[in-house]
């Protein structure tokens, strides 16, 4: 029965897989998840840095048409481990929107916190315009940071949250009205749409400071649009886009423009732009290298005069190409001599151009993860620029922004999530499967799982699973039911137990082929069948099931080998064996039956004591109302005073009012 179980399973869920998409997870526990599948290439897994992935899958900025949802699911904050497993689906939480530079932040405080921006709602959905927000271990929303309200929608390319965690920085777009002299057309103006970016006070989203391109950087310096572009109306031309910024300990701030391929440094103190690290004949150092739009630049050490920074270099966009291939670079910059030395480049491992997007990071160990965005393409490297992992999604219809990876402790405070389901053909041959997964626990080593005979029943463990994945399948013999699922860790301690669930049977058990009652069987009692199954030795194969279908499948062949005869005994038919075998099963057969009338003689005993309790309820509220008609009928005799009439009329019962009222 267990093995025909499993096949229905597996059946089932075949039929479920071709309807819904192939590139996409999908889980018994949490139905409304489909999160994103990987293809992940180990080259060298011992020296990988240990940690989970951090993305943020989306299929395009604005909604849908003409629904204008976002898809369903997909898109939002996830986190998965090293071999591409769900950790945590964090699309619910969020209504499945669109979230952007989802990362681990570790420089607030020993514990790491978990960042991203919400983007912007449509206005018959809130008309929000975004925000930064910080999740603590625990998924819960600590801080939730806004831009000011002139500016554009919180934008999607940064939220930088600076060491000790009090302020942040973050790009802005803002749309204004420019004179085109500078394109030698002084009667002519067009709005623009100017790049900056703002520091805010994690805590109050208090402006700290502000940068704008306007007045900074000429409309000259612009690779997107020209001299001879005609004027555009407003929102205007995105005449430089930026898409990065960072500050160091001396206040100063780095910023990346992708349509002016130059990264420039902004003094902390007057706003004016110190340097600029450029390709072209505008920049300020002398270089040996190329680069061009560029995304994610970032200081990796810098003390005033000298720095050494981090970037993508795309070397490409949706025009065309600069390089031909895209590539991480590291670049030490000498402030006093003006020189900039590329000292480590990484290239892309498939040796293909990233045209949009991208993020660079240097791991504890000295490890470069990069994000190479399109298809969620992803990749780790030793210092030397050893190529250790790549990964990227199965679908080609998401990408995320960003890509990073860090070690993290996650904590939900909801309980596990878990779904039972009874399969059977006959009232002594079922099976029961449960599933169970608990969303965001990073460290569960396997689950306990119980089950109880009736409602007000003991939980009875009924076996153990070790966690393999996000979601983890059980498999026992008969019908169990009132399943609690309990999550440990390593070392055995308790982490978690979910609700108690009911079981689900079909509302019709004749029409999937069960051949006992009608009604269908009843639920086995656990502490009875355990008791037969180690008295009599019967191997516990509800024990020994995994979640994984195929392991499933051997136990049933090792079950049956252990206890069928050897091919000589069986074509002898001893007799001796026949009865060895038949005691086993008839002391399971007769204690299933023992279960079955213990459940039977509890409805019963339940049922009568619903309709003692509801004889006692009746006899105590009829009481009640007898005692009080009494009381008011004994006070109704003392409140009427029979008086003489006067004038001979007949006597008349004439209510007395209080004392007070005379």
């Amino acid at each position: 029965m267990l093995f025909s179980a499993v096949l229905l399973l597996c059946s089932l869920h075949n039929v479920d897989a071709q309807r819904k998409d192939a590139d996409l997870m999908s889980f018994v526990t949490l139905p409304e998840v489909r999160a994103l599948k990987w293809e992940v290439d180990y080259l060298d897994r011992e020296r990988v840095a240990p940690g989970y992935w951090f993305v943020a899958p989306y299929g395009q900025i604005s909604p849908d048409d003409p629904t204008q949802k976002y898809q369903q699911y997909q898109v939002g904050p996830y986190i998965y481990d090293g071999d591409g497993k769900l950790v945590w689906a964090g699309s619910l939480q969020y209504n499945n929107e669109n979230v952007f530079d989802f990362r681990p932040v570790t420089n607030i405080d020993d514990e790491v916190e978990l960042s991203f921006i919400l983007n912007w709602q449509l206005e018959e959905e809130g008309g929000s315009k975004g925000s930064g927000v910080v999740l603590d271990k625990n998924y819960k929303q600590i801080r939730q940071v806004f831009q000011p309200a002139d500016l554009h929608d919180f934008n999607m390319h940064e939220f930088n949250i600076l060491p000790g965690g009090k302020s942040a920085v973050a790009c802005t777009y803002l749309s204004q009205l420019v004179n085109l002299a500078q394109f030698g057309r002084p009667t002519e103006e067009s709005w623009v749409v100017t790049g900056g970016f703002v520091e805010l006070d994690m805590e109050t989203s208090e402006v700290l400071s502000q940068w704008n391109s306007k007045d900074a950087i000429a409309l000259t310096e612009s690779n997107m649009f020209h001299s001879w572009d005609a004027p555009w109306d407003k929102p205007g031309w995105d005449y430089v886009h930026i898409n990065a910024v960072d500050k160091n300990e001396a206040g100063d701030f780095i910023i990346s423009l992708r349509f002016t391929n130059t990264i420039y440094g902004i003094s902390g103190e007057t706003g004016e732009i110190m340097w600029r690290l450029t390709s072209g004949p505008t920049g300020d150092f002398d270089i040996d290298f190329t680069f061009s739009k560029q995304h994610d630049v970032k200081f990796v050490s810098s003390n005033g005069t000298h720095h050494v920074i981090s970037m993508l270099n795309n070397g490409s966009d949706e025009r065309g190409n600069d390089e031909n291939v895209s590539s991480v670079l590291f670049i030490e910059m000498d402030t006093v001599a003006m020189t900039a030395r590329v000292i480590n480049r990484i290239n892309r491992p498939d040796s293909s151009l990233t045209r949009l997007r991208g993020s660079a990071e240097t791991l504890p160990n000295g490890n470069i993860f990069a994000g190479w965005s399109e298809r969620g393409y992803q990749s780790e490297h030793a210092p030397n620029g050893d190529t250790l992992m790549t990964a990227r999604f199965a679908s080609t219809r998401y990408s995320t922004y960003r890509a990073y990876k860090s070690e993290f402790i996650g904590r939900p405070t909801n309980p596990p999530d878990v779904v039972a389901s009874v399969y059977g053909t006959n009232d002594d041959d079922t099976t029961t499967i449960i599933h169970v997964s608990w969303n965001g626990a990073t460290d569960v080593a396997g689950w306990n799982f119980y089950a109880k005979a009736y409602d007000r029943g003991e939980s009875v463990l009924i076996g153990h699973a070790r966690k393999s994945d996000f979601e983890t399948m059980y498999i026992v013999d008969g019908y169990m039911d009132w399943i609690t699922a309990e999550a440990v860790d390593a070392e055995g301690k308790s982490m978690s137990k979910s609700r108690v669930q009911r079981s689900e049977i079909p509302s019709n058990w004749e029409s999937v082929g069960f051949k006992g009652t009608a009604a269908g069987p009843s639920p086995d009692d656990p502490s009875i069948i355990n008791q037969v199954k180690e008295g009599t030795g019967k191997e516990d194969t509800s024990e020994k099931a995994s979640a994984d279908k195929e392991v499933v499948a051997d136990k049933e062949k090792e079950t049956s080998a252990d206890e069928a005869d050897s091919p000589m005994d069986m074509d002898m038919g001893s007799d001796s064996d026949s009865d060895s075998d038949s005691a086993p099963h008839q002391s399971y057969a007769d204690a299933k039956e023992v279960a079955k009338a213990v459940y039977r003689a509890y409805e019963v005993i339940r049922a009568v004591g619903g309709m003692l309790i509801f004889i006692l309820l009746g006899c105590s509220i009829g009481g009640i109302l007898f005692g009080s008609w009494r009381l008011i009928q004994k006070r109704r005799r003392r409140s009427y005073h029979h008086v003489p009439s006067e004038e001979g009329l007949p006597v008349e019962e004439i209510h007395l009012r209080s004392q007070t009222h005379d």
